[in-house]
């Protein structure tokens, strides 16, 4: 479902609310996506201990979260889902469009070409490249597969705005260098590796390893102390792995 906007209002530019925590702009979309079901269940308003359920944290952390919003709820009344979705959507920047490009055309980045969750809430993938001259001009999700060597001619011809990273880590810096350098300020990395970048790009590393490691971990230590993992969720939603993939 794409996010709701109540009617008369349409994608814009928004500034984002300055001093929101980091822990906080990491749940909102924990928060979208638990309003969202509620909305396709025909649900219209929900209190503070309904939303934090379904996102699995704490009313009085969801309460707190919202309040950086503005948005506060009415006393026995709750919040206005369709409101709420708008809130949070205008927040993190999803009521305006925002094009992707993905360099990488392996497995993962054919999957992330071809779902269909990004356009929904306002990423439009509009170039998918490759260095693998077997995969130039072959079709993936509508898109045909171009060279890495036209990476700086597609930024600025597609005006793209994020550079999602899905290439083995050896070539990852490179890459990103060069989307730096074509003016991209925003970058999704999913390669193993960490990159260097100026001060005024921002990188969201997504490393599947780790999180399996880290779930290894608390598996490990809760089979040995015979501990259920009730709590995990939550506290991975607040930390530097899972938060991360959210960004």
């Amino acid at each position: 479902m794409s996010p709701s906007r109540p009617a008369g209002l349409v994608r814009q530019a928004r500034t984002p609310r300055q001093g929101i925590p980091d822990a906080t702009v990491a749940r909102l979309p924990v928060y979208l996506r638990a309003l969202t079901s509620l909305a396709e269940h025909g649900v219209t308003t929900v209190s503070s201990e309904e939303l934090a359920t379904s996102a699995g944290v704490g009313s009085a952390k969801l309460r707190k979260d919202l309040s950086h919003l503005g948005s506060y709820g009415t006393r026995g009344v709750g919040y206005e889902v369709e409101y709420l979705v708008y809130q949070i959507s205008r927040e993190l920047g999803l009521t305006q469009d925002w094009r992707v490009a993905i360099v990488g055309a392996g497995n993962l980045g054919r999957a992330l070409a071809n779902y269909g969750g990004f356009a929904s809430r306002g990423f439009t993938v509009v170039a998918l490249l490759d260095a693998a001259t077997d995969l130039i001009d072959q079709e993936v999700a509508g898109l045909p597969v171009l060279a890495v060597t036209e990476l700086e001619r597609v930024i600025a011809q597609e005006q793209v705005q994020i550079g999602v990273l899905a290439t083995p880590a050896c070539a990852a810096q490179d890459l990103c260098d060069r989307m730096v350098a074509a003016g991209v300020t925003s970058v999704l990395n999913f390669a193993p590796c960490v990159l260097n970048v100026p001060g005024h790009v921002m990188v969201r590393k997504v490393d599947l390893s780790t999180e399996l490691q880290i779930l290894a971990f608390h598996q490990q230590r809760g089979a040995a102390a015979g501990l259920g993992y009730g709590g995990l969720g939550e506290q991975s939603q607040d930390g530097p792995g899972a938060a991360e993939v959210a960004g």
